[in-house]
């Protein structure tokens, strides 16, 4: 245990320090920081999430029903859980809310499963497959989940600010004096303005537009359509997320990735984690760190709330008689936040205060929860094995 600390938490909290001081400091300016910000997002993180599921066999997944089954629905129902929650108890927007359920509702799999699991359950089958299926599961069904809220809690808010001010220009515009022209004509209503001032319209508290931040060059004009196709489709857009879609795709359908091809996308994908740890930093430093209610509460939710329910899910479907399996799986789900989350966040300018702060205090106090995990696991398969 004293090893997986120093080698592995400690680095992780010092990048972390390191990339604050640096936003402290103005090392990097905003353009700088969300350059970073950008390159994890839509090259380095696509490409670690796919040269990572991509490994995984059709055979592997249906192995064992029972923990694929388990992680799929414990994984997105906590998900979920941590998304509902976030509105009702704190009253956050829909986007605030998706971005909560990617910090406190996702455990970081990609960059903490090896490096915690192996040292203690050894480099075995059962912990490769535990690792791949919950990797799976977080990477390839939440994050998009995540995006589609996102979309969709943004383009609700922005038809409703257009409302809004389109019913106050109605109600101040003159009823019956015509806008006249300095050459004395009289101005007709310009559709062309009316869509500037619809594509300029901003989006709450300063938050950048996640379905137009991308680079696609000029944009057609987008038909009258769904907010849920369209949220949708917008997250389907994202390298974040159809990378490790395809990548379950192939797994799927059987057809095996060129293992020779493999180190094409781990050059990159290896910058992912260290980038994206220093990029947490920055974004802390941005804001006032807060322990409050809600900090406290998204650690507890991540460390204590979600392991506590896949034990009683795992001895309920019987899992508490396989060995080492049901611990892995309590261990894996129980890792610090998914960093995936803190990056969308100040990549966008959602939940940034909240979420750097839950990453934060939530890796330092998963030392503790992995000590307990160690230790309570042997006990309660004993009593119910």
């Amino acid at each position: 245990m004293e090893k997986i600390l120093i080698n592995d938490i400690l680095p992780i909290l010092v990048i972390m320090v390191l990339g604050y001081i640096c936003g402290k400091l103005r090392y990097f300016d905003n353009d700088q920081r969300q350059g970073l910000n950008k390159v994890v997002l839509d090259i380095a993180l696509p490409a670690a999430l796919f040269v990572s599921i991509v490994k995984a066999t059709r055979e592997m997944l249906v192995s064992d029903l029972t923990l694929t089954i388990l992680s799929v629905v414990g994984v997105v129902g906590m998900f979920m859980l941590s998304f509902f929650l976030c509105k009702k108890l704190f009253h956050h927007s829909t986007q605030e809310a998706a971005i909560c359920a990617l910090i406190a509702g996702s455990p970081t799999i990609g960059f903490l499963g090896f490096a915690v699991l192996d040292p203690i359950y050894g480099n075995s089958v059962d912990t490769n497959l535990v690792i791949a299926i919950v990797s799976i599961v977080v990477n390839a069904i939440t994050i998009p989940i995540g995006f589609y809220l996102i979309n969709l809690g943004q383009s609700k808010d922005k038809a409703k600010a257009l409302a809004t001010s389109g019913a106050a220009a109605t109600a101040a515009a003159p009823a019956t004096t015509p806008a006249v022209s300095a050459d004395g004509a009289v101005k007709a209503d310009d559709p062309e303005a009316a869509k500037g001032k619809l594509h300029d319209v901003l989006t709450p508290k300063g938050e950048v537009d996640v379905a137009a931040s991308s680079n696609l060059g000029k944009r057609t004009p987008e038909k009258h359509m769904n907010p849920n196709v369209k949220a949708i489709l917008d997250a389907l857009k994202k390298p974040v997320c159809w990378s490790p879609l395809l990548a379950v795709l192939l797994v799927v359908l059987g057809i095996h990735f060129p293992p020779e091809l493999d180190p094409c996308f781990e050059l990159i994908a290896k910058a992912n984690s260290g980038v994206a740890v220093l990029a947490a930093g920055l974004a802390l430093s941005t804001v006032k760190f807060s322990i409050g209610k809600e900090t406290l509460w998204n650690t507890f939710f991540r460390l204590i709330l979600t392991p506590a329910v896949f034990i009683v899910a795992g001895i309920l479907c019987g899992m508490a008689g396989e060995g080492d399996k049901l611990s892995m799986l309590v261990m894996a789900v129980a890792l610090p936040p998914a960093f995936s989350g803190i990056i969308i966040s100040s990549r966008y300018n959602i939940y940034v205060r909240e979420g750097a702060s839950t990453v934060a205090v939530s890796t330092v106090g998963f030392a503790a929860t992995a000590i307990l995990i160690v230790w309570i696991m042997p006990i309660i398969l004993h009593m119910f094995g």
